[in-house]
């Protein structure tokens, strides 16, 4: 698989690559019974040339279907629907037309199917100029409009979605076309195997609804973007976040859960307050109760070190409540909904979503029916009654975005280029 080093298509994780791609094409590799070789390439534009002379079985990096390269590649079933989108930078003037961005300075990532959709434009603005940025990305785009360097980008709505939670200062002016496809590129041979096997495999995954959940998955975090929190939160990720991260390292090391996973929980807490208090009484960076803290060896809620730790071990706690047989990543969010809510009440949550046809081990589905525990006329039927079920389910939701965040954020450098899985090992170079 050929791809581009993208928080939308690969990236390296804790311990392996993540991304909708990567996990797209491991699947695919599972179900051929095949390892799965992933590189990178630094341009865009070469992305379709090295599935041309089949130097990669697939490319799959947010590929637009176009014409263009169709006379080079097959693709696949589309799996993806996007939009090419205007971005401007917040404090100027948003443009609403075409005829506004004329005589402002606009780059796209060379190669990328914005050129078509501006070359259509300009039959009818001929006075409308871009230039196509070589050796950029549309994250290296985002940051020039959002240093003033250049006007206007053209992205694409499933990159902007991912991405805009690290630029703040930079908003979606309008759409510049209809929505285009995304699929695989696949090399044009007289053996019509692969594509046959792709089709099937796209086909199966989305029957069964492993494809909504996937790109269910990725930008859930990414909806209800509220400005003011992204703004804050990059703040405190360069002001708060190093004072703390040597003891998130720390607790990851007991615990065996993911650093940033319990520094996503300590800023939903407290924002890497270690001082906060709640007007319940609870305290400290990770908000535990005087029982919590006792249980997990905390002698002071306030002391940074103690709370982090603690809150590792209390979450380890909970996660070893959680069946075992729930697959990871639904049960570790569901402890996570329990580390919120108590664990006594997520049961009576999975009650509920059982009794209405849901997967109780299911965390999406979990979530569908927390909120029941508010109502009445389902309260009543569960063990341990009412309980504020929305909150929960919020609390989820932002944790799941600050992880996201920090992934990106704090992924290795991606000096190597080449990696290997198989199914007993994590990738090599």
């Amino acid at each position: 698989m050929v791809t581009r080093n993208t928080p939308a298509t690969f990236y390296l994780g804790t311990e392996e690559p993540r991304g909708i791609e990567y996990e797209l094409a491991q699947g695919f590799a599972d179900r051929l019974g095949v390892d799965l070789r992933i590189y990178s390439v630094d341009r865009f534009q070469d992305i379709v040339p090295e599935v041309a002379i089949r130097n990669a079985h697939i490319g799959a990096a947010a590929l637009t279907v176009s014409e263009r390269s169709r006379q080079h590649v097959e693709f696949g079933p589309t799996y993806q629907t996007v939009r090419h989108q205007i971005v401007y930078r917040r404090g100027t003037r948003r443009p609403s037309t075409l005829q506004e961005l004329a005589g402002g300075r606009i780059e796209i990532v060379a190669g990328s199917a914005h050129a078509g959709a501006l070359q259509s434009a300009r039959e009818q603005l001929p006075e409308l100029s871009w230039r196509e940025a070589e050796n950029t990305s549309t994250e290296g785009l985002l940051r020039r409009v959002a240093a003033g360097e250049i006007d206007y980008a053209v992205v694409d709505s499933n990159l902007f979605e991912l991405l805009r939670h690290f630029h703040t200062d930079v908003n979606v002016a309008f759409t510049l076309a209809e929505e285009r496809k995304l699929a695989w590129a696949i090399p044009r041979t007289a053996d019509t195997s692969l594509r046959e096997h792709v089709a099937a495999y796209f086909a199966e995954i989305e029957a069964t609804g492993e494809l909504e959940q996937l790109i269910e998955r990725y930008y859930a975090s990414s909806r209800d973007f509220d400005y003011v929190g992204a703004r804050a939160f990059m703040r405190h990720f360069d002001s708060r976040l190093p004072w703390y991260r040597v003891w998130f390292e720390e607790a990851a090391l007991e615990t065996g859960t993911d650093w940033r996973l319990l520094a996503a929980i300590a800023y939903q807490e407290s924002h890497w307050n270690p001082q906060a208090v709640s007007p319940t009484g609870v305290a400290g960076m990770m908000m535990l109760t005087e029982h919590a803290a006792e249980i997990v060896g905390v002698a002071n809620r306030k002391d940074p070190r103690e709370s982090i730790i603690g809150g590792a071990r209390y979450l380890r706690r909970v996660l070893q409540k959680v069946p075992e047989r729930i697959a990871t990543p639904d049960r570790m969010w569901l402890a996570v909904a329990a580390y919120n809510i108590g664990f006594g009440h997520l049961e009576d949550g999975r009650i509920l979503t059982q009794i209405r046809g849901g997967d109780p081990d299911r965390w999406e589905d979990v979530r569908e029916h927390l909120p029941l525990l508010s109502d009445e006329k389902w309260y009543r039927r569960v063990p341990r009654g009412y309980a504020r079920g929305s909150v929960p389910v919020l609390y989820v939701d932002n944790i799941r975005r600050y992880y996201d965040l920090l992934l990106w954020m704090t992924a290795d450098d991606v000096t190597r280029s080449q990696y290997t899985r198989s199914d007993d090992s994590l990738p090599i170079t």
